[in-house]
């Protein structure tokens, strides 16, 4: 092969069709795994073609039947003639090497796409495209051929491994409940109902507008990284960086932001709010506020993210409907539309199952709702409800005011409605919101809030020495995502 010719193995190509054509127990493998660009050849192109429509037609594909197709399409020729075909079934005396055959025509293929997506990525490169573009293009290019590649297969139950791996599982949730707990959410009753929020698991949260969906999901965010020492992502399309920073802080010195914002803190909130900060510069919470970004791109930065911190936990992203789409840009109509977010979900879905962690992807609702939110109120595409294995409704009861409950303030109540649940039960989870400090809070089934019967949890800014260990001191700077 010339140096500048694509990788190819006409030998190899040549040899496996031959081992199709004289082994009939291979021939459904072979032409299930085997596509058309694997062949560098075009005369190869075409008998596998012709191949596969003798196969779908119910025939067992042999010279005669092969050659007879061929003749009849017109490209007996094109195919290299009946020669060619007979030559063919007497290249490979027998079919026993035929995986290895196909391992080298399809190292050649993998090759060959490489090197022209590589073309690809120069040519957009040398147009001379904002640099987050370019990398962005680049970066699809080879995801979109990775994707490709990974192909599962249909296997049977036979060896009973999958089924004692469930088994194993019921034996170890059996002598202890939390041994497969998700990610916790800091919310008690919405942990006991999902067991944790789950690997590879969409989760969609609903709201109208100022109903507190992103002060719920960032609630969850601060749980998972100040308490739990986690790593998250959260990209917000609608807010910016210094938004959230100021609501992560103030809600987790449990301090009013409206008398920050007034100057009106005390000696003691102060004090709170230099812990809280302390803890918060210390957590692994890493924010993106672009403003339009892509579900390629939010996969791309969190590969990063992984890579840079040695793993990531959880992925906040506010909101669907104000995310882009690769294929639809440009494009208005309503039906286009929802089809835009009907690929976005779609690819969320992938993201969290590629990367193995929870996907928090906040909704809207569609704006004339007068009745109790449901799965198609939300706005847009029903593909959100079909993509997701968590859809929950956020709603208050505005009204009540602040008041102070056993020593706690609580405000406006609120309703968490999980009205899908992939792999558990639905249900309705009773909450307070308190306004000043952006918080919800778990409360009991008198409405008082809700406190672990163990011990009481200590307060954000008081000594934790578990969350110490999960913070310890570190020079590290921060490594942004984008």
């Amino acid at each position: 092969m010339a140096n500048n010719q694509m990788p190819h193995n006409l030998e190899a190509e040549a040899a496996l069709l031959g081992c199709i054509l004289i082994e009939e127990s291979i021939q459904s493998e072979l032409l299930e795994e085997l596509r058309e660009d694997d062949l560098y050849q075009e005369s190869h192109r075409i008998i596998l073609n012709a191949m596969r429509a003798v196969y779908g037609g119910r025939s067992t594909v042999d010279v005669v039947t092969l050659t007879d197709r061929l003749e009849r399409e017109g490209n007996l020729e094109r195919a290299g003639g009946i020669a060619y075909i007979t030559e063919l079934a007497s290249i490979s005396p027998s079919a026993a090497n035929y995986k290895h055959y196909f391992e080298i025509v399809r190292r050649d293929s993998v090759n060959r796409a490489l090197i022209r997506a590589a073309k690809d990525i120069i040519e957009n490169s040398s147009a001379g495209l904002d640099e987050r573009d370019a990398i962005s293009y680049a970066e699809k290019l080879i995801y979109d051929l990775s994707r490709k590649e990974d192909s599962g297969a249909l296997l049977g139950l036979g060896d009973g491994e999958t089924i004692q791996e469930v088994v194993r599982r019921f034996e170890a949730i059996q002598g202890d409940r939390n041994a497969f707990r998700g990610l916790e959410t800091g919310f008690h009753h919405l942990d006991r109902i999902t067991n944790g929020l789950q690997k590879s698991d969409l989760i969609v949260i609903a709201a109208r507008p100022g109903q507190g969906k992103t002060s719920f999901a960032m609630n969850i965010v601060e749980h998972a990284c100040l308490v739990k020492g986690k790593v998250a992502a959260v990209f917000s399309l609608e807010m910016p960086r210094v938004q959230i920073v100021q609501r992560l802080l103030c809600a987790h010195a449990n301090v009013s932001m409206e008398k920050a914002l007034k100057g009106q803190l005390s000696q003691g909130d102060w004090k709170n709010l230099m812990r809280a900060s302390d803890r918060l510069q210390r957590s692994k919470i890493f924010i993106d506020d672009s403003s339009r970004v892509t579900p390629a791109e939010i996969l791309s930065k969190c590969r990063r993210l992984a890579a840079s911190q040695g793993g990531l936990d959880l992925i906040m992203i506010d909101y669907i409907q104000l995310m882009g789409g690769e294929t639809f840009k440009g494009k208005g109509s309503p039906e286009n539309r929802q089809q835009e977010i009907a690929s976005i979900t779609r690819d969320l879905k992938i993201a969290a199952k590629e990367l193995d962690v929870p996907v928090i992807a906040l909704s809207q609702l569609r704006r004339i709702q007068t009745k109790e939110a449901q799965l198609s109120d939300l706005r847009e595409s029903g593909a959100i409800e079909q993509d997701a294995d968590i859809v929950m409704f956020i709603s208050r009861s505005e009204g009540g005011g602040e008041g102070a409950e056993n020593g706690v303030s609580v405000g406006d109540a609120a309703e968490l409605n999980i009205a899908k649940h992939r792999n558990g039960p639905t249900g309705k989870i009773q909450l307070r919101f308190i306004g000043s400090q952006t918080r919800f809070i778990d409360v009991d089934a008198q409405g008082a809030p809700f406190e672990e019967p163990s011990r009481k949890k200590p307060a954000p800014w008081e000594e934790n020495p578990t969350a110490e260990e999960a913070f310890p001191p570190q020079d590290d700077g921060d490594i942004p995502i984008e």
